[in-house]
């Protein structure tokens, strides 16, 4: 680690990180870096892309920030694999912590852009929820364990219109663990790394799934839930006819009389939620009668079984009352390590709640009016290398902040917001591959009077295809 005032080191890497990224552009590459030095260096927060193209650091036209991003080409793949190669954040014994989880670009009135889905989006009260057309994607995240919500995301994927959101889920983690395995981020003998997720995602079939990674995976469960608790093991003197019953008596989660004794128990004092009890039921599985989601998988369906934590807390931030929180985690005979490594890890996953708030509303992910959604995908992976710049550069900035803001407590890393301001100071002494522009005439345009003789095509929002429901409808299918 650099000493206190030496930022060589960061700056070292931070550049190699510049050289790699420009790299991965293979197509239009000065016209993209100009542009994530734009939006690394702009004042406040990038509202219009016409401000982007103002600002010194993008020295060609505006014109050239739309024809990047309609025409010029990314290496993802090899993008991705530089992201995973960065040092990332672990938490207590060096493990990893993952969270995924979906965010709109919501395209409510581009009626001409394609693969549009139904995003549900809440507004401020959870009555004043919407169905809005737009894109979503699927993003991965490793956590941090400090009072900070720095993020590193990993990868970033586009949910479509033909496109299953836990198989696609399931195969995005599949691909970030294996690169994570394959750069040497994970050895044998470290510790499971720990994916934690919202209620949206079906854990249990994820974990399923995912059974052959290193991975721990840890899920919210909505409060109406029913699940089942082990079968009581036989006695010698009864042996009922028939094979051994799978599943015990039903827990449900919203009646109190159905819990068993807990395994385990725990009290932990918190500073910013006060006691935090946790409860712990091990064995739980949900008893899997449905083939909807599991129409891939041949024979009977498996028994998934994990444990059971019941989280409550005394408050919330604002003296708010907490409801009990529930959580399943993949890993049997957790321990009370286990347990609270669990529930703590989970809080964290609201830190990329913040860079999804920081995406759009200070580098302005959502702003630019594209049509093609891969013109979008390219913006989403320029944002994300903006990120990852400021998450290298939070070291050797120096803080710049405005009288109404508090100062910087020793120890701690700065907001994302500070990096960006300092970020124009930092530039001069950073790696900077783009090439200058060579001076251009404008282009041919459409003359004045003419009408538009090819109007674009529109298309309609929501799923293609309609997937089947029954093991007949799958085989039908499959003819």
């Amino acid at each position: 680690m650099p000493e206190p005032g030496d930022d060589r080191e960061p700056l070292a890497e931070l550049s190699s990180f510049r050289a790699n990224f420009y790299n991965c552009l293979t197509a239009r590459a000065d016209a993209f870096f100009d542009l994530t030095d734009a939006l690394l260096c702009a004042d406040g927060p990038a509202r219009t892309p016409v401000e982007l193209s103002l600002t010194a650091e993008h020295r060609r036209g505006y014109g050239s920030f739309y024809a990047a991003l309609n025409d010029g080409r990314l290496d993802t793949d090899r993008l991705r694999d530089l992201l995973t190669r960065l040092p990332l954040p672990r938490f207590e014994s060096g493990r990893i912590v993952l969270s995924v989880d979906v965010s709109p670009w919501l395209r409510s009135d581009a009626a001409c852009s394609p693969e549009r889905l139904f995003c549900h989006v809440h507004g401020r009260s959870r009555s004043t929820a919407q169905i809005i057309p737009g894109w979503p994607y699927s993003l991965v995240a490793a956590l941090s364990p400090g009072p900070s919500s720095w993020t590193a995301v990993l990868d970033a994927v586009r949910l479509g219109p033909e496109d299953d959101a836990t198989a696609v889920t399931a195969t995005q983690l599949r691909a970030v663990v294996e690169r994570l395995v394959r750069e040497g981020q994970w050895l044998t003998g470290d510790p499971e790394m720990l994916v934690v997720m919202d209620a949206g995602y079906d854990v249990t079939r994820l974990a399923w799934v995912l059974r052959d990674l290193p991975v721990e995976l840890v899920g919210r469960l909505r409060s109406d839930r029913v699940l089942r608790v082990p079968p009581r093991p036989l006695s010698f003197t009864y042996q009922p006819l028939g094979r051994p019953p799978k599943h015990g008596a039903e827990l449900r989660l919203a009646k109190p009389d159905t819990w068993p004794v807990p395994a385990l128990v725990r009290l932990n004092d918190t500073e910013r939620y006060g006691k935090a009890q946790a409860q712990a039921w091990d064995r739980v599985h949900p008893r899997l009668t449905h083939r909807s989601s599991w129409l891939d998988h041949d024979g009977e369906l498996p028994l998934v079984e994990g444990t059971l934590i019941r989280l409550k807390v005394d408050r919330l931030p604002g003296d708010r009352d907490a409801p009990p929180l529930w959580l399943w985690s993949s890993k049997t005979g957790a321990t009370t390590t286990d347990v609270d490594q669990a529930w703590s890890c989970y809080l964290r996953r609201f830190d990329l709640e913040h860079t999804f708030r920081y995406f759009k509303q200070d580098l302005g992910w959502t702003r630019p009016r594209l049509r093609n959604p891969l013109a979008a995908d390219r913006w989403t992976w320029l944002v994300i290398a903006v990120h990852t710049q400021l998450r290298l550069a939070a070291p050797a900035a120096t803080d710049q902040r405005k009288p109404w803001e508090k100062s910087t407590l020793p120890g701690t890393t700065m907001t994302p917001t500070r990096v960006r301001r300092a970020f124009r100071n930092i530039r001069p002494r950073l790696t900077n591959p783009a090439r200058v522009p060579k001076p251009t005439r404008p282009g041919p345009r459409r003359p004045p009077g003419s009408k538009n003789r090819h109007p674009a095509t529109r298309y309609d929002v929501g799923k293609t295809i309609k997937r089947p429901e029954t093991l007949i409808e799958r085989d039908q299918a499959r003819r």
